[in-house]
């Protein structure tokens, strides 16, 4: 399987890395690069990152056969699942190891609870492309916890740092962050890139047909959503650079709650999908939509909440940090675990991929 890959993806883990050194080295060898990056935003989001995450994202998502969501939607053993692990499992467990991990540190901790709560809308369909999820699946997942997104994350807030703690007797924060807040960056980060994505499908197939859209015209594009990765990871790292390398024990403390919620979302739900009998692909699906988390929203909640220099923003900062390595990571763990899963027919069958194209 090595061999029928591109250049790029072969090495995707050696570009990540190389990705996170870069944007370490330049936040610490530029001085005030980080205040710069983070001073023109789009949603509370540094501008740079938002072109990242929209160049990431767009690829992947006009590779979806939109023609086939209602295979998904009418598959309760995914959509249930999906919505508990995501709006119940995700945020009690990120609380738990956030209080256990952190009693002591008021600031990371109300930054971890943040990263808890917003689920994942971008990053996560990279990861499923990568390792060979359902493309359909992972458009529907999205989708509903955008929904959701919108719906439940003023409330869950307030649950969780004001309500439960005062519950449990331990110490509350408040949350002040409006529901259109939230819609507009839903709205940015998913809407745009999902508008995007289906018409370039639409109009393609129906100028020169299915036929030469996934065998020319995706293959073209393919390797933009890495490059967006890519570029993302370093701007993230160069924002937060200074931070990063100058407290460093700060950020262990942070990173090992989040290694444990990763690592638990993610085998959990992987079990789970496989017990409950969906084919590999969707139980991929599932587990990468459980364990990954919205940080662009995290961030920009934490900024606007609490400000740019907080503990709460460099927590948040530090959520992609870690997820990334550790979910490209798991990628790999996934395409190993393929042989326990009954066999099936993939419901997007990739299309022939020529060398040098990504096949993100």
């Amino acid at each position: 399987m090595a061999a029928r890959l591109s250049f790029l993806d072969r090495y995707l883990a050696v570009w990540i890395l190389a990705a996170m050194a870069a944007g370490l080295g330049l936040g610490r060898a530029v001085p005030g690069l980080g205040g710069a990056l983070a001073k023109v935003t789009v949603a509370g989001v540094s501008l740079p990152i938002a072109l990242g995450l929209l160049v990431m994202m767009y690829p992947v998502l006009a590779k979806v056969r939109y023609d086939r969501l209602d295979t998904v939607t009418r598959d309760r053993r995914l959509l249930i699942p999906s919505l508990v692990l995501n709006w119940i499992l995700g945020p009690a467990l990120m609380f738990a190891l956030a209080w256990i991990f952190l009693p002591d540190l008021p600031e990371y901790r109300t930054g971890l609870i943040i990263v808890g709560l917003a689920r994942c809308i971008a990053m996560v369909i990279v990861w499923n492309d990568l390792a060979c999820g359902d493309r359909e699946a992972a458009a529907v997942l999205v989708a509903l916890n955008s929904v959701f997104q919108v719906l439940a994350f003023s409330l869950l807030g307030w649950f969780y740092l004001s309500v439960l703690p005062g519950w449990l007797g331990l110490e509350q924060t408040a949350l002040d962050v409006s529901v259109l807040e939230i819609a507009r960056s839903v709205l940015i980060f998913l809407g745009i890139p999902l508008a995007a994505g289906f018409l370039t499908r639409r109009l393609g197939e129906k100028a020169r047909g299915r036929a030469w859209y996934e065998t020319k015209l995706l293959p073209k594009a393919g390797p933009f959503a890495l490059y967006g990765l890519l570029f993302t990871i370093v701007v993230l790292f160069a924002l937060q650079g200074d931070a990063i390398t100058s407290q460093p024990v700060d950020v262990l403390r942070i990173a090992l709650p989040l290694l444990v919620y990763f690592a638990v979302m993610w085998a959990g739900s992987m079990a789970f999908g496989r017990a409950a009998g969906l084919d590999y692909p969707r139980a991929t699906t599932l587990a990468f939509t459980a364990a990954g988390n919205n940080f662009e929203l995290a961030i920009a909640v934490a900024i606007a909440t609490f400000g740019a220099a907080s503990g709460q923003a460099l927590a948040g900062v530090v959520g992609p940090l870690i997820e990334v390595p550790v979910l490209i990571g798991l990628v790999h763990v996934a395409l190993a675990t393929r042989r326990f899963f009954p066999s099936s027919t993939p419901s997007t069958p990739a299309p022939a991929t020529p060398e040098g194209a990504s096949r993100v």
